[in-house]
């Protein structure tokens, strides 16, 4: 089955996605694409902690994680892709790979420089940045805290007012 989720949450693996999320898909694997987090073994076996029994997690490199995509689209196992960042999710559209593909932006939190657009969505600059790099790539942005909310498309993200 292919990658089942495609979300954008700065907490990666935590209740909202595993349960929230993972009651509906049932996902088999996570892949979490962090470069800093799949370089830090520790880090990486305390989110595994938050697993349902029998669901696996790997932790990829962008890099990696680009040569890894077409495989997990044809994978036998439901996959969810998760990264911390929205430019961490443009880099995955470099090669063409999203195009087509439904990206969910399901949570960025307050910080400076940064401006609410959802109670669970605030953008900054290099995030509209990256949104309009997944668009022009072909990716079907949307915001979705949780399965049962109405998405929010790309007017809604992108209008500065709120």
């Amino acid at each position: 089955m292919p990658i089942a989720l495609y979300r954008v949450d700065e907490r990666l693996i935590h209740g909202q996605v595993t349960v929230g999320w993972g009651s509906v898909l049932q996902p088999d694997h996570y892949l979490v694409v962090d470069d800093e987090l799949a370089a830090s073994e520790w880090e990486t076996e305390l989110y595994r902690l938050g697993l349902p029994p029998g669901v696996r997690a790997s932790f990829l490199t962008t890099e990696a994680a680009l040569d890894e995509l077409e495989g997990l689209r044809n994978a036998s196992e439901v996959t969810v892709l998760l990264t911390r960042s929205l430019p961490a999710m443009a880099a995955l559209s470099a090669r063409g790979d999203l195009d087509g593909v439904k990206v969910n932006l399901g949570g960025l939190h307050d910080a400076p420089g940064r401006r609410r657009v959802l109670t669970y969505l605030h953008l900054d600059e290099s995030d509209v940045e990256a949104i309009h790099r997944l668009d022009e790539a072909g990716a079907l942005v949307t915001a979705r805290d949780l399965p049962s909310t109405p998405p929010a498309g790309l007017d809604r993200l992108l209008d500065p007012g709120e």
